[in-house]
Formats: C-alpha cells, sequence, structure tokens
C-alpha cells in the first residue's frame, strides 16, 4: 500500500452572485484502505454517496487484494483471468510505465513486497528477509512474464503474482472523476487517500488548493506547508514517512525497487507528481523515488512525453532537508 502526504485546503461557501444557487456538495468515507474525499459543486442537492461507494465496491471486486475473489486473487492463485474494464485499463497502463521506466515500476512486485510484510500476506520473520528467500522471489518478478490476449492477462511462469496497490488508487481517482463529468459536473476535486485530481474551480471561483508537506528552511525537521493550485490536473505523492520500519540504523519504506528486492532505503523522504491524470501521477511516483532525485529529474528532462513534473523532499550528505523541483512544477506553486 502506498504512502502518501497531501493535506487538503478547500472552502465550504457558496457561488457568490450567481443565479441558480452552486453549492458544495461532499462524499467522503473509507475504502482501499483509506480515506477518500469527494467534493464538487452543483446545483443539484442528491447526494452521489451511493454511487460513488458502488463505483469502490466495483473496483475493489476487480483489483484488491483483501478481498477473496477478486479478479486479481484469481490471477494470482492460478494462470490466467479474463479480466474486467476496470483491470484491463489498470494493466495496460501500468505495463506502460514499466516499459517506460525500464521496470523500475513493476505490478509484479508482490513477492517482494509481502516477504517485506507490506502486503497482504505477512512472513514468518519480521523486519529485513532473509537474503537466500529475496533471491528466490526476484525470480518471480518481471513484468515481462505477463501476457495480455484481447482481455486475458496470463502469466509465463508459475508463481508470477501481481500487486496494483501503486496504481490502482490514481485509476479510481480518474474513474470518479469521469463519472462527476458524466453527471455533468465541472467542478470537482476527488482524493483517495492523498492521490488526486482536480477540475475546474471551488466555490470561490479559484483554482483548487491543494497543501503539500514540505522542508522547514531553519530545521531539519518538517512539515511546512507548501501550496499548490491545480486545475485540469492529478497529483500522487510517494513517500517514506508512514508504512516503514527501523532496523540497524536504516529506515526501510513500503516502495520496493523490482530490481534488486530491496525496499526503500535511499534520502528521499517524498515524491510529488503532477500528471494530467492521476492514474500517469501514481505510476510514476514509486519509479521516480526509486531513481533517487538527480536520476529521476533527468528522466523528466530526457522524457518530456509524458508530462511530468515532479517535486523531490531529501536529506543531503550533511543529514539537512533539503527540496529540488522540475521546472515546470514551480508554476503550480502560485495562483494563476
Amino acid at each position: 500500500m502506498k504512502v502518501f502526504c497531501i493535506l487538503l485546503l478547500i472552502s465550504y461557501i457558496l457561488f457568490p452572485g450567481s443565479t441558480f444557487a452552486q453549492h458544495l456538495q461532499v462524499s467522503e468515507g473509507k475504502a482501499q484502505g483509506t480515506y477518500y474525499i469527494v467534493k464538487y459543486i452543483s446545483r443539484d442537492t442528491v447526494s452521489l454517496q451511493t454511487r460513488i461507494d458502488s463505483i469502490f465496491s466495483a473496483i475493489d471486486r476487480s483489483l484488491s487484494l483483501y478481498q477473496p475473489g477478486s479478479l486479481i486473487c484469481q490471477f494470482n492463485a492460478g494462470r490466467q483471468v479474463q479480466m474486467d474494464a476496470h483491470m484491463q485499463a489498470v494493466i495496460t497502463r501500468a505495463l506502460q510505465v514499466s516499459r517506460a521506466t525500464s521496470g523500475a515500476f513493476d505490478v509484479t512486485v508482490k513477492p517482494l513486497v509481502d516477504a517485506w510484510g507490506f502486503g497482504p500476506v505477512k512472513p514468518a520473520w519480521q523486519g529485513i528477509p532473509p537474503a537466500d528467500t529475496l533471491q528466490q522471489r526476484l525470480q518471480l518478478v518481471g513484468y515481462r512474464y505477463l501476457q495480455v490476449n484481447g482481455s486475458v492477462l496470463s502469466k509465463q511462469k508459475s508463481g508470477v503474482q501481481i500487486d496494483c496497490n501503486g496504481i490502482a488508487q490514481g485509476y479510481t481517482v480518474d474513474v470518479l472523476g469521469r463519472f462527476l463529468e458524466q453527471q455533468g459536473i465541472e467542478n470537482y476535486l476527488v482524493d483517495v487517500g492523498g492521490e488526486l485530481c482536480a477540475r475546474g474551480q471551488n466555490a470561490q471561483h479559484k483554482t483548487w488548493s491543494i497543501g503539500i508537506e514540505g522542508p522547514s528552511p531553519d530545521s531539519s525537521d518538517y512539515p511546512v506547508q507548501t501550496l499548490l493550485y491545480l486545475s485540469s490536473k492529478a497529483i500522487a505523492t510517494s513517500g517514506n514517512y508512514r508504512r516503514f520500519f527501523d532496523q540497524g540504523g536504516t529506515r526501510f519504506a513500503h516502495t520496493i525497487d523490482p530490481h534488486s528486492g530491496q525496499a526503500l532505503h535511499n534520502n528521499i523522504i517524498s515524491v510529488t507528481v503532477i500528471a494530467k491524470d492521476c492514474i500517469t501521477a501514481d505510476g510514476f511516483d514509486n519509479a521516480l523515488i526509486l531513481m533517487g532525485v538527480d536520476k529521476a529529474l533527468a528522466f523528466l528532462r530526457r522524457y518530456p512525453q509524458y508530462g511530468l513534473e515532479a517535486y523531490f523532499i531529501y536529506k543531503d550528505a550533511a543529514g539537512k532537508v533539503q527540496e529540488k523541483y522540475s521546472p515546470g512544477f514551480k508554476k503550480f506553486m502560485s495562483e494563476r
């Protein structure tokens, strides 16, 4: 399960001077092991809560590792599965991101996630897995072991299993956004566990404002709050400060390197990624945090076609918290 540092700063007032009252509607609850908040501006006061909950239920039946009988659990237990539209969309984009990042993002990482104790299957040991166990499980990791033929997903090696938690929440955000647009809603913000998309404006006729944690200028500790202003964009964050364990003076976070089998333990505290849609932002944030700050920023410069902007919080060699961001990220730090 992924990690998140985003806080919302959204006003709760009506559009001023409007002939027809525009109300801020809020639907919220728990799903996918986290919270969700859907905020939108509408003249219709009928709640969309039931329909929103049904969307979460449908996606869980497809992609939840915690729901016995889900399509992903069927695939992990067998050799192939007939995908539904949700699973097909997620697998298609996951494979695209895997190819773009040379496997830094890889949904077949599940055996390693379980070995480190961050998955639904808890290991017999605590802390760092035995080296021979990691080597054995690395043999089952590789997105090239997955084969898509129409709507059928199959594995080319027995024992391969997938975990879509690194991209499914971003996909869910996009699905909810499209649902709102189908209801004629043009101004909304969707937040699923800190993965967000924003469209239009808030109730004050202003761009949606999102607060993200940033480094304090006078201390090695944080947070302070940096505001981002988003419209027709999505944002996802990955970091090492929520799901982790400490051992031997090293912090091991839940993001797993598919190449080495190691849990994240570099100097990056978090990366926040802005993209055109949330599935893209969510898919790339884990890969960027594994690359390290300089390589990740070089990746963004080399591949502008992905439309990514990123903001890194990290510790330098002296242990001081620093920040770096791609050139295009700065424009989201001021209201337009």
